[in-house]
């Protein structure tokens, strides 16, 4: 046992160099390796996660400008039907004012030339009438003389 004990020690004294040499080996790669490497990837993860969240701020930006765009698009569509729909009620109102206009017109030429149409009867009664024994005289005339005729 003494004997194990013995190359136990010398193992362990032998390895003492090593363990050492482990020692410092471990401390230069954290120092020359792995610091910088650890300071590089948090410095692309920040830059990275960095540019993700520019890159969600400006859809997000994109997407709000694109909503007032719509919204804006919306109210100028708006706009126009509301502009239209007056000029179709102005235009309706002016072709009903013209076409009132247009029969009160002809309503006043129909009664003008009712007017005149009944003057004109009028006159030709009054003609008719003036020259009513004038015509029965002719007629008397025109018949009598071929009755006469007619009979001899």
């Amino acid at each position: 046992m003494e004997e194990i004990i013995r190359q136990i020690g010398a193992l362990v004294l032998g390895a003492i160099p090593t363990v050492l040499l482990f020692i410092v080996l471990v401390a230069a790669y954290q120092w020359l390796v792995q610091g910088p490497l650890s300071r590089t990837l948090k410095e692309r993860h920040a830059r990275t996660a960095g540019a993700v969240e520019d890159a969600q701020k400006a859809i997000a930006l994109a997407e709000a400008k694109a909503e007032e765009y719509a919204a804006k698009l919306r109210e100028a569509r708006a706009d126009v039907y509301k502009l239209r729909e007056q000029r179709v009620k102005q235009w309706n109102t002016e072709r009903d004012t013209a076409l009132d206009d247009a029969r009160k017109a002809a309503h006043q030429q129909v009664i003008q030339a009712i007017a005149e149409i009944e003057a004109d009867a009028a006159r030709a009664r009054q003609s008719v009438q003036a020259s009513a024994p004038e015509l029965a005289a002719l007629v008397v005339r025109v018949l009598l003389p071929q009755a006469a005729g007619g009979s001899r």
